[in-house]
């Protein structure tokens, strides 16, 4: 009998070293490319460390830890597949948020949607290239630049693709401080970039328009697509929070504990679904190729929009805050501030993009209803 149940173990140890193949060595090595970037670079390391462990973790044979019992199976299930994870996050993101920029000057939130032509344009590419339509949509969402948007719809409808997708997006929304400075310089003029934008002219927001704005966002957005009621719902419910001054206790908890719980969690079950020989297929570098895309579109369209506004409007604004318009949250907003000081050092546009910046995290989740009401109207 003992040697019944050696020959078992054996057979069992054996079988897990021999299903080791060279994608799971080449998923360890991505692994350790992601905590090198997130330890070394300090490139979105809330995110990228737990990935990359997680990552490390499901490569290894003889684990368990996604089979049916396992412990990563069942932080999957009760926040992945429900997607749970994701929207409460968004209360976190919304409790951090202040809209106050953008409701001093409205008319930015234009540069905000059109920070997101990068979903509609990589959507297209995606289907021209042989994705289907799910995961044309989902591949398309990485253009948010937010990462728990792309969780929210990829699990939803192509979970098989939840890793490459999800590792995508936020890979990008690192690498935002180096994607977007060559864009913004070939699209702008020195006359351009040097521009001063004053503060003179926006008006304070009181704070009972603070309060009313999630509530009335909140109102139009779920009524025009109502399938986003889960991320928009709960990104405006995050704000009111903030602005109702009255649950400070609330609003730290969902800055803080809530948010980085739910961050640790979502960034390791996001690593446990990059098994190697699912992660390692030629839609994985369409995928990653196609992300960059998206990025550079919105980055583009957002400065277009910016100089297309210029021809209209009275008060001119410098084009660069255009790039904004990503849900790159606040790093794109500092990286415009960062490239209009480099051109001239009386420049200072950090408000005025961060009021692009969270008019982006608006659009970006705007986007992703009307995406996904889109596909439940096609079914």
């Amino acid at each position: 009998m003992f040697e019944g149940n050696l020959s078992n173990f054996l057979a069992q140890v054996f079988g897990g070293i021999l299903s080791f193949g060279w994608q799971n060595v080449v998923m360890l090595l991505i692994g350790g490319l992601l905590l090198y970037l997130a330890i070394v670079k300090d490139y979105e390391p809330l995110l990228l460390l737990p990935i990359g462990f997680g990552a490390i973790l499901i490569n290894l044979p003889l684990t368990g830890l996604m089979g049916d019992e396992g412990i990563l199976r069942a932080l999957y299930n009760a926040g992945i597949a429900t997607e749970l994870f994701p929207c409460l996050l968004f209360v976190g993101i919304g409790a951090m948020t202040d809209f106050g920029p953008l409701l001093s000057n409205p008319r930015i939130l234009l540069l905000g949607g059109a920070g997101q032509f990068g979903i509609y344009m990589t959507l297209l590419l995606a289907l021209l290239l042989g994705f289907d339509r799910l995961e044309a949509l989902s591949v398309g969402i990485i253009g948010a630049c937010d990462g728990p948007t792309a969780i929210y719809v990829t699990s939803q409808f192509t979970p098989h693709l939840l890793g490459p997708i999800s590792v995508a997006a936020y890979s990008y929304m690192a690498l935002v401080p180096i994607i977007q400075p060559p864009v913004m310089r070939l699209l702008t003029t020195k006359k351009e970039r040097v521009m001063v934008m004053s503060y003179a002219n926006l008006k304070p927001v009181s704070r009972t328009i603070k309060i009313l704005f999630p509530i009335m966002v909140t109102i139009i957005t779920i009524i025009i697509a109502p399938f986003g009621a889960p991320l928009m719902g709960m990104l405006m419910f995050g704000n009111l929070i903030r602005e109702a001054g009255v649950v400070e206790r609330l609003v730290k908890t969902a800055e803080n504990e809530l948010s980085s719980l739910i961050t640790l969690f979502l960034g390791l079950t996001i690593g446990a679904t990059m098994d190697g020989h699912v992660f390692l297929q030629w839609k994985t570098l369409m995928i990653y190729g196609l992300g960059l895309v998206a990025i550079v579109g919105d980055t583009a369209a957002g400065i277009m929009m910016a100089k297309l506004m210029n021809v209209f409007c009275k008060e001119k604004i410098n084009p660069l805050i255009g790039a904004a318009g990503i849900s790159a949250f606040p790093m794109a907003a500092r990286v415009v501030h960062k490239v209009g000081s480099e051109e001239n050092k009386q420049n200072y546009l950090l408000m005025h993009a961060m009021g692009v910046n969270t008019g982006g995290q608006i659009g970006s989740v705007l986007a992703a209803s009307i995406m996904l009401a889109l596909v439940q109207a096609m079914k």
